[in-house]
């Protein structure tokens, strides 16, 4: 008895370890009540409503500016809600597998784009400056909830990066060159341009890199 109890005892610990790290769920990456985790423009980016709120109404944005989380991702799901006020010109995205720009108020990487016709598209941040990838016309169809909040999904595995927009996939994505960052930064967007305000809320993140 005095083996197999032991045995017993670590094999039911090794049962709940594994149940524990199959039902891990998302993780916060946002507390809403403080930019800890975050780095940024504190004179664009503010925190309202449990929402960090970047741009504003009164005032034109005279370049792109993202709030970055201080910690790096690579493999993970991200899950956030988005709102963009402003009119149709407004802009905005989520950056991921970024990175700033040294001493310049850019980021290169990854965006969920925000706003217009883009909404759901994956675009390349300062890198390959274009839509990687987009959603039909016909998909976006009144999808978007506009001036209200949106529910937005971002999943990154390995090369393929999927996007779903209000609970419809807009974007599978599988990047060719081997050469683009796997992991980086997260980071919320608020476009130049027009005064316009983007809201981020409920933001948070399953790490699949230990799946």
């Amino acid at each position: 008895m005095r083996i197999l109890i032991p045995l017993v005892a670590l094999a039911m610990s090794s049962a709940a370890a594994h149940v524990a790290q199959a039902t891990r769920g998302p993780v916060p990456i946002f507390d809403g009540r403080s930019f800890n985790g975050w780095e940024g423009n504190r004179a664009i980016f503010r925190i309202e409503g449990g929402a960090i709120v970047g741009g504003s109404l009164r005032d034109k944005m005279a370049q792109n500016e993202f709030l970055c989380t201080t910690a790096s991702y690579s493999d993970f799901e991200l899950r956030l809600k988005v709102k963009l006020l402003g009119g149709s010109s407004a802009n905005a995205g989520v950056q991921f597998r970024t990175r700033r720009i040294p001493n310049n108020h850019e980021v290169i990487g990854y965006q969920a784009d925000i706003g217009q016709d883009y909404w759901g598209s994956l675009y390349d941040e300062s890198r390959r400056k274009k839509t990687l990838k987009a959603p039909e016309h016909a998909v976006l169809k009144g999808l978007v909830r506009t001036g209200d909040w949106n529910d937005y999904v971002v999943r990154a595995e390995g090369p393929r990066i999927r996007l779903w927009l209000n609970g419809v996939q807009t974007v599978d994505y599988t990047e060719q060159d081997r050469s683009i960052d796997a992991s980086g930064v997260i980071a919320v967007q608020i476009h130049a341009g027009p005064p316009s305000e983007a809201w981020y809320k409920d933001i948070s993140l399953l790490d699949l890199s230990h799946h």
